[in-house]
């Protein structure tokens, strides 16, 4: 195996590559260290509680063969020679801005900057995801760090800076506390703001092109606040002005993604679909959701009336456990008797047998020889699928969940406990990128990436399986092999291993994104990997799929925007079986098939539309298609 210090350092013109001086002294860039990786720049961990934010040049390998990046890099770094000397002094406190400015040797040119680290940081972006949430994250913190970004929305618009790409990538939450971060993006005194999330972008920039959301206006305040608007409503909702699917009465034409926003054909609207995922927007106060339409729909602008955020309260209802900010529960009355779910149900083609059901959430699952298995909480403890407490306590999103046979993995930072029944926890150490532990498990062995090695339990202890690179692989596993991946400054790189034998092969040749990498997904059925890869880029989210054999071999790949209804529009809910995926969407099942080397969708199953929905998670089990939900598991069977 080649060590992955050298399998792809090599590659010329990463920003860990350059001469790199701050405060008069060169730094030595550790790829281990680095912390993120954006569309426009890498961030290093310094080890002095500051982090280095790297300017990607124009040669850096994320621009491979992509001319216009290249050229928005030079004239990005170009800008920032005179921007970053010139950036304001004293500005709100929840704000990272620069401290000290990254030069070359000469200190003439500026190649990034140093800034305030935030230690175990969350991106606002998974308020906005169902799984997070309900890991226990409760609305009422929601609310209370848009309280607090409010203030500081409020008190960076009193200095004469504008934020301009204001979105749920640069906010980061520690606590009930959002900080703004990529203040080399802001906009003040003569730098305008160039860059921007469509999600986030507000129609009044817009020209009125069907071609695409390109603005033609400069941001301003009021184009922050609009953006602030969305970002409540999907960390409130989990879904945006434009989530679910425009679905019109026949022969009214669906209308495109662009044309949604011209039109203004919101969520809000008849012919839009809510998805499923979602959050229903009864559970929030009449006069916080006028304010949206008003925003949204009718083109209202202004601050975002910090009193309606002041006066939200969120609480529980005791009869049917939605959390709602209204004087009563939106979706019972508070006598009702709990409706009873049938067992069996018939609808067309497909029979729905339910398995289980629980008034907690289920948190995690996975099949092992056809059995399923599961972690859920309730009662002040999270339990196993035979209703058996395995660590008690509230919900606590900060924990990383597994299961293996009897055995319960959790995982938090730099540690994760093997919890098996009869037994003292076992607690090992483990790397954890981005805060995300590298551990994952099949029917036979742990599997874990700590201290630039691989491991695997043994007889009679760890195993070592061969070499990664310390503090950046993620780790996915199935049956019979596993894949794990890294990207690091400029370094990329990803290998398979067999499930059972030591050794690693890596140097795959995957068609790695070009953009901010958010999240990864992975699903193994016999020979075959699924690997879904979400990414940041030109202000959009697209997921990709890759298929990769076990001999590291690439099979096929699509991609799609996230969102769009499709079986890529999301990323999860997806079971493999052989050569064919089958994907949860809110419309029901759909079945897609590897054929000569393309990915190809070859049947819908609309009669599963009941049981499913596009946040789903979909396993072959001895039941058949087993689909876990929220509070349930549901076997169906297609006759």
């Amino acid at each position: 195996m080649t060590p992955p210090s050298s399998s792809c350092a090599a590659r010329r013109g990463g920003s860990d590559a350059m001469d790199v001086y701050l405060e008069g002294k060169k730094l030595r860039l550790d790829p281990t260290k680095a912390l993120g990786k954006g569309g426009e720049a890498d961030v290093f961990d310094l080890g002095d509680g500051r982090v280095l934010k790297l300017f990607k040049p124009p040669e850096h390998p994320d621009y491979d063969n992509l001319p216009d990046e290249q050229a928005a890099a030079r004239a990005r770094i170009a800008q920032h020679q005179q921007k970053l000397p010139a950036f304001p002094k004293m500005l709100p406190p929840r704000v990272v801005s620069p401290q000290t400015l990254a030069t070359d040797k000469k200190g003439k040119t500026v190649l990034g900057y140093a800034m305030r680290k935030l230690e175990g940081a969350e991106l606002l972006r998974r308020f906005g995801d169902p799984a997070f949430r309900r890991s226990g994250v409760p609305s009422s913190r929601v609310a209370e760090l848009f309280r607090g970004l409010h203030r500081s929305l409020s008190a960076l618009h009193g200095c004469g800076v504008v934020v301009g790409d204001f979105n749920d990538l640069n906010i980061l939450v520690t606590g009930n506390d959002a900080w703004l971060i990529d203040a080399d993006s802001f906009q003040f005194g003569p730098y305008l703001a160039s860059v921007f999330t469509e999600k986030f972008l507000d129609p009044l920039r817009l020209g009125g092109s069907a071609q695409g959301l390109m603005p033609t206006r400069p941001a301003s305040t009021e184009s922050d606040w609009y953006a602030f608007a969305v970002s409540l409503m999907q960390s409130l909702l989990c879904v945006g002005p434009y989530g679910g699917i425009h679905r019109p009465t026949p022969p009214a034409p669906k209308a495109t993604p662009t044309a949604r926003v011209l039109q203004r054909l919101t969520v809000f609207h008849p012919d839009v679909q809510y998805p499923k995922p979602a959050t229903p927007f009864g559970v929030l106060p009449d006069d916080l959701l006028h304010c949206l339409h008003r925003v949204f729909v009718e083109d209202a602008r202004g601050p975002f009336p910090l009193p309606l955020l002041d006066s939200l309260r969120f609480s529980v209802c005791p009869s049917c456990g939605v959390e709602h900010a209204r004087a009563s529960c939106p979706t019972c009355r508070p006598s009702a008797t709990a409706a009873t779910t049938p067992v069996t149900t018939v609808r067309g083609q497909v029979v729905a047998t339910r398995l289980f059901t629980t008034e907690g959430v289920i948190l995690h699952a996975c099949v092992e020889d056809g059995t399923l298995r599961w972690l859920f909480h309730a009662d002040g403890a999270y339990r196993r699928e035979d209703g058996s407490a395995v660590l008690q306590g509230a919900l606590d999103p900060t924990l990383h969940l597994g299961v293996q046979e009897s055995v319960t993995l959790v995982g938090k930072g730099g540690e994760f406990a093997v919890l098996a029944p009869g037994q003292r926890p076992e607690r090992l150490g483990v790397d954890a990128p981005e805060q995300r532990p590298a551990f994952a498990a099949n029917a036979r062995h742990r599997y874990w990436a700590h201290a630039g090695a691989l491991w695997r339990d043994g007889a009679f202890g760890p195993e070592r399986m061969g070499e990664v690179l310390a503090g950046q692989t993620r780790l996915f596993v199935g049956p019979r092999f596993g894949l794990g991946f890294h990207r690091a400054g400029s370094l990329r790189g990803a290998f398979v291993f067999d499930a059972e034998r030591p050794g690693l092969k890596d140097g795959l040749t995957l068609p790695w994104p070009s953009g901010r990498l958010v999240d990864a997904e992975a699903v193994f059925d016999g020979p075959h990997c699924w690997l879904f890869l979400a990414e940041e880029t030109g202000g959009r989210t697209v997921h990709h799929c890759v298929v990769v054999g076990a001999d590291g071999a690439v099979k096929a790949s699509a991609k799609g925007e996230a969102g769009d209804g499709s079986w890529l529009g999301s990323l999860r809910g997806k079971c493999a079986a052989g050569e064919a995926l089958f994907a949860a969407t809110d419309a029901g099942l759909v079945r897609v098939e590897l054929r000569q080397g393309r990915l190809e969708v070859v049947r819908e199953f609309p009669d599963t539309e009941p049981f499913v929905d596009a946040d789903s998670r979909l396993f072959l089990t001895r039941h058949g298609l087993t689909v876990v939900r929220r509070q349930d598991v549901t076997a169906l069977r297609m006759t």
